[in-house]
């Protein structure tokens, strides 16, 4: 990442990277001056300095860990601050990423932007002006659909009156399609399980918000000629499709009989639930059974979901849909023979998969990093700890119910995980991509011994 540059007239520019980081921090500095304000709590002592900027940093990047209960200690006014955060960091994020997308594209070279032209015609997003409006469109038309209905629902199954059945369907709206999995409920949708007017809208709007705002742009255009769709739209929609139903279906399995989550419900509420867990991981952080009792098989699967995250430049964490598509790529051409990585009739260049490695690795790398530190500093297992570090990198939000009880320095540890893992990926891409130069020669090829 390249350091600040002066301009003419003496003045300072950011990297285009570097001003994502500096937007977003600001964004959290705020947000926690705002919720340590007497009126955001309804306690008299007010907010401490460390739960606000651990609340603030999970509405900005959009995660939903929290270390104390979101329906009693914050006011109405603190709510509103958290849905302000997590709408503005949804909406930052795909901006952001999409505009960067569109800087990289054309910082290219004639050659190679007509390649990107015919390869990812996602990336060719327009002006700086047509993204901002589509990323807003987009975000407004989802939130307010999936308002709507669990507002109906509210109001007319749960008795709540219209204004109240309102806030709590833009409430959770947002807080769906963002992949943010804040609840205005101590038990997150515990109490809704079995509902599927509930369930099944926030799940539909996580999964919309994950895909990503060029993929939605493109099915725009091209809906009804999936010929025509680019590779990025044709990977994000396959491996989205495919980590769903094999989520759903191995949680719903192993946990059929589990007394303590899906085994107390009827074979519908088991589906619903089963379904529900499978989306969850994709990367928002409502639960509606406990996850401290799932079986030790089902968190290792939720938590390699969590880590693969969902679509870029939208929503969703982890290392993106993307990534894990072209790491498997490389491993099955090798494997092959192949002297190509290749998918959906085209070449993938090294760059890119060198890319991919660098964001998969530097993940792994986070991860366990923040898994020893937390190790050391609190008394919890290591599948409990391995858990919330994924969690964090990967900006879910899931808990098995430890995140109140690590330490200061444990919930630094995690407030800094979560910054790293909604930023990382997309300024590191960007970094890389926009210091990509031509060399005018190449060493010879070397070749150390593997394996």
């Amino acid at each position: 990442m390249s350091a600040p540059t002066a301009g003419q007239g003496g003045r300072f520019s950011l990297h285009p990277a570097q001003a994502l980081v500096a937007a977003f921090a600001t964004a959290v500095a705020l947000g926690a001056g705002l919720l340590m304000l007497p009126l955001s709590s309804t306690g008299p002592g007010g907010t401490s300095l460390l739960t606000a900027l651990f609340t603030s940093t999970s509405a900005v990047c959009v995660t939903g860990l929290v270390v104390v209960d979101t329906s009693t200690h914050w006011s109405a006014f603190g709510e509103g601050v958290i849905l302000v955060l997590i709408q503005l960091g949804g909406l930052g994020i795909m901006t952001f990423a999409s505009l960067l997308g569109l800087l990289v594209w054309r910082r290219l070279g004639l050659r190679s932007r007509l390649t990107a032209a015919a390869e990812t015609k996602a990336v060719g997003l327009g002006d700086v002006r047509s993204v901002v409006r589509g990323v807003v469109i987009t975000s407004l038309v989802f939130e307010a659909i999936t308002a709507a209905l669990l507002a109906a629902r509210f109001a007319l199954g749960y008795d709540e009156p219209w204004d109240r059945a309102a806030y709590l369907g833009l409430f959770h709206a947002v807080s769906a399609f963002n992949n943010a999995g804040f609840a205005l409920w101590s038990d997150s949708l515990t109490p809704f399980v079995t509902d599927p007017y509930i369930c099944l809208p926030v799940a539909f709007a996580v999964i919309a918000g994950g895909l990503g705002f060029p993929v939605w742009l493109e099915l725009h255009k091209h809906v009804r000629q999936p010929r025509r769709w680019s590779m990025h739209t044709q990977m994000t929609l396959a491996a989205t499709a495919g980590l769903l139903v094999a989520g759903a279906v191995f949680v719903t399995a192993n946990e059929w009989s589990n007394p303590g989550t899906l085994g107390a419900l009827d074979p519908p509420g088991r589906l619903l639930a089963g379904f529900f867990h499978g989306v969850m991981p994709r990367t928002a952080g409502f639960n509606s059974v406990d996850y401290g009792a799932m079986r030790d098989g089902t968190l290792l699967a939720t938590e390699i979901l969590m880590f693969i995250g969902g679509g870029s430049a939208g929503t969703a964490g982890g290392i993106k849909v993307t990534t894990f598509v072209l790491l498997f790529l490389v491993i099955w051409a090798e494997v092959r023979g192949d002297r190509d990585v290749e998918a959906f009739e085209r070449r993938i260049g090294d760059r890119t998969i060198r890319q991919a490695l660098t964001i998969a690795l530097l993940g792994v790398a986070a991860v366990v990093a923040s898994t020893l530190v937390l190790l050391e500093v609190s008394e919890q297992t290591t599948e409990a700890v391995l858990f919330e570090a994924v969690s964090a990198f990967a900006t879910v939000g899931l808990s098995t119910g430890i995140t109140a009880d690590l330490p200061a320095s444990g919930q630094l540890v995690l407030t800094a995980l979560m910054f790293l893992g909604r930023l990382g990926p997309i300024t590191l891409v960007s970094a890389l991509a926009l210091r990509e130069r031509p060399t005018l020669h190449r060493l010879p090829e070397g070749r150390p011994i593997i394996g």
